[in-house]
């Protein structure tokens, strides 16, 4: 088997049918096999893909086991030389596959590959990112980040003066549509799975470059990826919160207990920053989206705020806190 395809689905009916009609009408040379693990959909996601796409081998898991644990059951059932982590939100564009494949063996050096994701109006997503760093997330935080195309002193984005339409390496690829050769993410043990939402991709690519292979990116191979349509967009303040909570094991995993501390000041003035700003856009122009955005960005404010980040990854402690919202994903 050349590809094996990825798909994990929790209760994405309205959209993994899309994703899979495009893969079977667009992928032409490629030897295919199309994998939806399911964390227990309940909207009948799994009988229509069996009516419809008999030819998928659907993991029914029964719960959620969130996005790093419940790729990897796919990735352990998959055979192929490549394996495409997908999202059940995109849409393969004609040929892509083919080309993806095709690059690839033209890349043995390399682990992992990129390529250029679109959002739903033909716009440049930036799926290509850079490594995290301390000084970088200080440069986002405070809307600095643009002053990097005037001096490299203030790059917060390696990339920011690249458009994403020439091939190069890169440092990670947005889980979104990630191509990792299978031996090597076998060998890697697929994601780690503390990052059940969020920073797993980034996690996955740092350990590819650690055990000796780049991640290159090619712009010859597009996908739509027309994001917040999974489970991201249905419960927007526990998924933020799972961010932090992820942002917090990565940077313990990578820069220790004084980089993850140092990681959750950023976070607070990250917050606050924005938070003032909507907060004044709300006195001038007020409406509902901008309240429910004060809504969460409030809520994940006041969790960041009194949260140990040391004692959450080595311990589990949560903080004590007033949110009146729901803070976790249903399982």
């Amino acid at each position: 088997m050349k590809l094996s395809i990825i798909i994990l689905c929790w209760n994405d009916l309205k959209i993994i049918v899309d994703c899979l009609s495009s893969i079977y009408s667009n992928t032409h040379s490629t030897e295919i096999e199309v994998i939806v693990s399911d964390n227990g959909s309940t909207d009948g996601s799994c009988a229509v893909i069996h009516k419809n796409f008999p030819q998928v081998r659907v993991i029914e898991n029964g719960i959620n086991l969130r996005f790093g644990k419940g790729n990897n059951v796919g990735i352990a059932a998959s055979t192929g030389e490549y394996v495409l982590i997908l999202n059940p939100d995109t849409i393969i564009h004609e040929g892509s596959l083919d080309r993806f494949v095709n690059f690839a063996d033209r890349h043995p050096e390399a682990g992992g590959f990129g390529c250029r994701v679109l959002n739903s109006d033909g716009s440049y997503q930036g799926s290509a990112r850079p490594f995290p760093t301390i000084w970088r997330e200080w440069l986002a935080a405070l809307y600095l980040r643009p002053l990097g195309y005037l001096s490299d002193t203030f790059v917060s984005d390696k990339y920011i003066r690249w458009n994403g339409e020439t091939e190069r390496s890169i440092d990670w690829q947005s889980g979104c549509c990630l191509l990792v050769r299978g031996e090597v993410l076998k060998r890697l043990g697929g994601f780690d799975e503390q990052f059940y939402y969020y920073y797993e991709d980034l996690d996955l690519c740092h350990r590819i470059w650690d055990a000796g292979y780049p991640v290159v990116y090619t712009p010859d191979v597009t996908i739509t990826h027309l994001g917040g349509q999974s489970t991201t967009g249905r419960f927007p303040i526990a998924f933020a919160l799972d961010k932090y909570r992820n942002r917090y094991r990565y940077f313990y995993k990578y820069f220790g207990r004084r980089g993850v501390r140092r990681c959750r000041h950023v976070s607070i003035a990250w917050l606050l920053v924005r938070g003032v700003g909507y907060k004044l856009a709300q006195y001038v122009r007020p409406s509902d989206a901008l309240r429910r955005r004060l809504q969460l960005y409030w809520a994940a404010t006041e969790w960041n705020w009194r949260v140990d980040p040391v004692q959450l990854v080595e311990n589990g402690k949560e903080p004590e806190t007033r949110l009146q919202v729901p803070i976790q994903i249903p399982q």
